[in-house]
């Protein structure tokens, strides 16, 4: 089995060392703190301009829920637009009903702004109230995958649930767990969904260079970054696997 690797960076320099590490593509995004929103414009012509690899900017106009006003659904429209403009290869995104279902008409119209990027619904998912109705409407408006941790807080504990979606999605798309996935348990999870394409920050925080702390502040100036041994690790692990 041929696997692949997608890295979550929340910087532009975790967007290069996932590059620099072997990744095949990386999910771009802002807001480590919320799970993940938009990056500025700046920032994704940046990384666009810097990456060789395949380039999936995140379209999520805010934290929280993933049920989204008539404001917001517009702001994700023109998101992806300019994605489009400056030669990303794919966005990623999810919307939801109330009911938790998927929005179907909304996702199908940010699918059809994309065309010709590729899609991927992302952890919304998660909070569907029925998964594999969901996957069946996902497949529908033409996503090319469905990043899940199973619905449950890491995809080692979803195990059950993304292998049963692997086999019922029957390669019409791509199943990619994502959620605490790290090099001590990717071939456990490779060996038990069936998945082919995996997804990992594979964060740790990185100290900040400032010299001077101002101690009466109490928020921490560490940055979340993508760390470039767990990748090789991860790869390496895939690598071992695709050899078996």
């Amino acid at each position: 089995m041929d696997y692949r690797l997608e890295i979550c960076a929340f910087n532009l320099a975790s967007a290069l060392v996932a590059q620099q590490a072997g990744a095949d593509r990386v999910e771009f995004c802002a807001g480590p703190q919320e799970g993940g929103t938009t990056p500025s414009a700046g920032a994704i012509r940046t990384a666009r301009e810097n990456l060789r690899i395949a380039l999936y900017p995140i379209i999520r106009p805010r934290g929280g829920d993933f049920f989204y006003s008539d404001e917001e659904f517009r702001s994700m429209i023109r998101d992806i637009e300019y994605c489009k403009q400056v030669g990303c290869n794919g966005v990623v995104f999810g919307i939801l009903q109330a009911d938790g279902s998927v929005d179907k008409a909304r996702s199908a119209r940010l699918v059809e702004a994309a065309y010709p990027l590729g899609v991927t619904f992302h952890r919304a998912f998660d909070w569907c109230a029925n998964p594999f109705e969901a996957m069946e409407t996902i497949i529908g408006i033409g996503c090319e995958r469905i990043l899940t941790s199973g619905q449950r807080p890491t995809a080692y504990e979803g195990i059950p649930l993304i292998d049963q979606l692997v086999r019922e999605a029957d390669d019409r798309i791509v199943i990619m767990p994502g959620s605490g996935v790290r090099a001590a348990n990717i071939v456990e999870l490779a060996e038990k969904t069936g998945a082919s394409e995996f997804h990992t920050s594979a964060r740790v925080l990185q100290a900040s260079a400032m010299e001077f702390v101002n101690a009466a502040m109490k928020e921490s100036q560490d940055i979340v970054m993508a760390d470039p041994d767990e990748i090789h690790k991860i790869k390496e692990q895939l690598a071992a696997l695709e050899g078996v």
